[in-house]
């Protein structure tokens, strides 16, 4: 299985392009924190940076509505991207190919967004279960 879904804020401004079919494809960063109390009770903090790609209309709607700074959610799968550099070194880089997101707090379009990850019609209260 290969899945990830992270939150975190965008390092730079999304880069929209399009592909010879005319395919939008939007290349950003994100970054995630995680803070935890060390053994010695010292407050500890480690930054996760990590390039992420998304084709398809809703590449444009990240181009569109988010910005440098700003949280995303996303969900996709872990990509490894391989390649020769101009001196003929040989690259690798892992990538997340985003295939879900949500807006989270900010500004957001002025349609309600759209939430990938329940697709599910609200239920009041007295449909719960617990």
């Amino acid at each position: 299985m290969n899945k990830i879904i992270l939150l975190g804020n965008l390092t730079r401004d999304p880069q929209l392009s399009y592909t010879p079919n005319q395919t939008p494809v939007v290349d950003f960063g994100m970054a995630t924190n995680r803070k935890w109390k060390a053994q010695d009770g010292s407050d500890r903090e480690e930054v996760c940076f990590v390039d992420c790609r998304m084709f398809g209309k809703r590449a444009e709607a990240i181009n569109k509505y988010v910005k440098k700074g700003e949280k995303l959610l996303i969900e996709g799968r872990l990509t490894f991207d391989q390649w020769e550099a101009q001196d003929g070194t040989k690259r690798t880089k892992h990538r997340i190919n985003v295939e879900n997101f949500e807006f989270v707090g900010g500004k957001q379009s002025p349609e309600k967004p759209h939430s990938p990850f329940n697709d599910d019609p609200p239920q009041d209260d007295q449909e719960i279960p617990f």
